[in-house]
């Protein structure tokens, strides 16, 4: 009798945690990057809590996420997004408000509202990563390689294809760059008819030579393919691309546009509960680190960048120098303008997509 109590109270103990365990659905970009953050942030959040990451790619936007709250039917728990979009989302209703207080301190005692980076912790967002679109090349077939965002312009100095994403932001701020403007005058540039005409102008000259990406798994792979000479990516593609696969990759940081990505929830998520779990675990000092040793994105947090060492597989690769926000990879950097992007964005994708079809 007692042994059949016990049982049944095992079993009723195994019934109710198995209830208890909860499956996200976690969506950010694929490749490399869901990579560095299943190894750093889903395992370890998993092992921790018994819980299930279900991990989901998509190409960024807001699209889908409007679409699902605005149907009442929201599968997504927890969403990978830029800046710009989740200020957007925000304003407009699409996203869950984060409580700051879930945030841990820093693993050196540092508040976390002190602890993260200014501007990286939203109303509706908490950041994880400072990323940057760069461009690169093939150095086993350009000897004497591109070192400005001139030149990847320059079809007849570097002639070949160019990769770029299919979308306005970072492409209209690159080609006024590449037109002369000065990283700290891009946005006023653009922020007229005249600038924004300008920059149309200047991807003009290179429409024509153009191969369009939109994953962010796709830069490495054209320029692997030898279907671009020179394209635009997220510096962290490349450098995998170079550090694991050993790909003969080089990096131009001129003119660098970096940028944050953030955590956010859909409204009426769900498995809200757990994915706030998961965003505050995710964004801790050590997870922030973790993620640091798999690719080269800046963690959010300043108590993260002390322990921020090596490639996670090769001891002699210090990451530090690879980071976006490195002193010598920051001297001609834009830093992405969220506002400008969150009020404009809607009508420089139209422009951008009727110019496409032309």
């Amino acid at each position: 009798m007692i042994k059949s109590l016990l049982l049944g109270t095992a079993a009723s103990a195994m019934i109710a945690s198995t209830a208890m365990a909860t499956d996200i659905t976690v969506v950010s970009w694929g490749g490399a990057y869901t990579k560095s953050q299943v190894e750093a942030y889903h395992k370890p959040w998993m092992a921790k809590t018994g819980n299930t990451v279900v991990s989901e790619d998509y190409s960024g936007g807001l699209a889908e996420v409007k679409s699902q709250v605005e149907a009442g039917n929201v599968t997504w728990d927890l969403v990978d997004v830029e800046l710009s979009d989740a200020v957007r989302g925000c304003d407009e209703g699409l996203l869950e408000v984060i409580d700051p207080s879930i945030l841990p301190a820093g693993a050196d005692g540092t508040p976390a509202m002190d602890d993260f980076l200014p501007g990286t912790v939203h109303e509706c967002a908490v950041a994880n990563i400072v990323w940057s679109t760069i461009f690169a090349y093939d150095t086993s077939k350009i000897a004497n390689g591109p070192t400005t965002i001139g030149d990847f312009f320059d079809t007849a100095k570097f002639p070949g294809k160019r990769g770029l994403r299919k979308s306005p932001k970072a492409n209209l701020e690159l080609a006024l760059a590449a037109d002369g403007v000065a990283a700290g005058d891009i946005y006023t540039v653009l922020g007229t008819p005249e600038g924004v005409d300008r920059a149309f102008a200047k991807l003009d000259t290179i429409k024509a030579d153009t191969v369009w990406w939109e994953a962010g798994a796709q830069p490495p792979q054209l320029l692997a393919d030898g279907e671009v000479a020179m394209t635009t990516a997220y510096n962290g593609r490349i450098f995998n691309a170079v550090a694991a696969e050993d790909k003969p990759f080089g990096i131009v940081w001129d003119s660098q546009i970096y940028d944050l990505d953030l955590w956010v929830i859909p409204k009426g998520a769900p498995n809200k509960e757990a994915a706030m779990d998961f965003l505050a675990f995710s964004t801790a000092t050590e997870q922030l680190a973790a993620q640091a040793s798999y690719i080269s994105y800046g963690p959010a947090r300043k108590s993260s960048a002390s322990l921020v060492g090596s490639f996670h597989n090769k001891p002699d690769l210090m990451m530090g120098p690879e980071m976006p926000t490195a002193p010598a990879n920051f001297t001609t950097a834009i830093q992405n303008d969220f506002e400008f992007w969150a009020d404009n964005q809607d009508e420089l994708n139209e422009r951008f997509n009727a110019w496409l079809s032309q």
